[in-house]
């Protein structure tokens, strides 16, 4: 299949309407995500500052049965941190889907999850302190958070 990469210009502008939770993005920020269904993303890192509030932003819409805040999700991810564009984490390198209840993980993911399909990627754009920032000491805690998600089932 031929790799179509969806550019998703994340700035005030661009995102103005269009986010489903915030719009705080600099204007000259991009973040680039594959939109290729069933494969492991790909994320380009972003450049300028990382925006305040959550981003929400769908890269493929599912259409299968919706994230509730008490549901218990599998998906796959893939983690950059914001600062310098390193991939931290990939379930997709493991092969091995994560799955776990919506309300023990982190608030980014909590609240910009919840109403997604299953079939979905969103990708998040997570400040400190909807991410590792109120757990003091975590090597993440200043840290502003890319993730590019992909909700495989939900129960």
């Amino acid at each position: 299949m031929k790799k179509v990469a969806l550019v998703l210009a994340l700035s005030l502008v661009a995102l103005t309407g269009c986010s489903e939770i915030g719009d705080d993005m600099s204007s000259n920020t991009l973040v680039q995500v594959t939109a290729n269904a069933g494969e492991a993303p790909t994320i380009t890192a972003p450049s300028g500052d990382a925006p305040t509030e959550l981003i929400a932003q769908d890269v493929i819409v599912g259409t299968g049965a919706t994230v509730l805040a008490t549901s218990t999700l599998t998906v796959h991810y893939t983690l950059m941190q914001w600062s310098d564009g390193a991939i931290l984490e990939s379930s997709w390198s493991s092969g091995n889907p994560a799955t776990f209840p919506l309300a023990n993980v982190i608030t980014g993911w909590q609240q910009g999850l919840v109403d997604a399909k299953v079939g979905t990627r969103r990708l998040l754009v997570i400040p400190p302190a909807l991410g590792y920032g109120p757990m003091a000491g975590h090597p993440l805690e200043k840290e502003t958070l890319i993730f590019a998600v992909d909700i495989i089932a939900v129960s």
